[in-house]
């Protein structure tokens, strides 16, 4: 008797929000190296900012095995220059908008019975530095936000986790200058950056490698930071 094939099981299917950025672009290779079907969308394509532009940009998704939460906006600025606009327009970006990317991604991955979400975190969360009291604030909600859904997805399979790649050479600290650039590297104990790569390489591990992790906050570089 001749057996049955046995049916294929589903490709994994990743979401990255702010798929314009250099980190995205780097999670997105590492991603698809290991056969992942990866959608990641640019701004234009899918605006965390809106309710509308999410639910567009997943609607064709069948399955979602990994949210990589990755959108997000800097306007730095002393507490008196900074607008109230400048302090909620942050907040929706990088805060209201995981909430809305992670609130639809829960739909389908509650459905499967399974999941992972990673919400891209920065250290400015651990450390307030001064004239970014609007990032800081909303990248701390997001340690909040992952330790709470993980408490509250986790009995459907879903994990929810935290990452924080560290200073990176992006697009988004190219503006800063030699000086300053030299004192955010002092205050690493290795005396270097982390790499986009690596820190791709990690997300990549996280979800592949460590299917019982979740909760947690990842800090990827060398900065100390003293736990309260």
């Amino acid at each position: 008797m001749i057996s049955q094939p046995e049916a294929l099981a589903p490709q994994t299917s990743a979401l990255i929000t702010g798929g314009g950025g250099d980190l995205a672009r780097a999670i997105r290779e590492e991603l698809t190296s290991c056969k992942i079907s990866v959608h990641a969308p640019a701004r234009a394509q899918l605006d965390v900012t809106s309710t509308a532009s999410i639910e567009d940009g997943i609607k064709g998704l069948n399955r979602l095995d990994l949210l990589v939460s990755n959108a997000g906006l800097l306007i730095d600025r002393s507490m008196t220059a900074m607008s109230p606009l400048d302090f909620s327009a942050v907040l929706e970006a990088n805060l209201s908008g995981a909430f809305r990317v992670a609130r639809a991604a829960l739909k389908i991955m509650s459905r499967q019975r399974s999941g992972h979400i990673i919400f891209i975190g920065s250290y400015s969360a651990l450390s307030g530095p001064a004239g970014q009291c609007n990032y800081a604030a909303a990248k701390a909600g997001l340690i909040a936000l992952t330790q709470s859904l993980a408490r509250e997805y986790g009995a459907r399979g879903i994990r929810v986790n935290c990452v924080l790649p560290g200073f990176l050479e992006t697009k988004m600290t190219a503006h800063l200058g030699d000086e300053l650039r030299a004192q955010f590297r002092d205050r690493h104990a290795l005396g270097r950056f982390n790499t986009i790569t690596e820190a791709a390489r990690f997300i990549r591990f996280l979800h592949q490698e460590m299917p019982h992790t979740s909760g947690q906050v990842f800090s990827l570089d060398s900065r100390p930071h003293r736990w309260t």
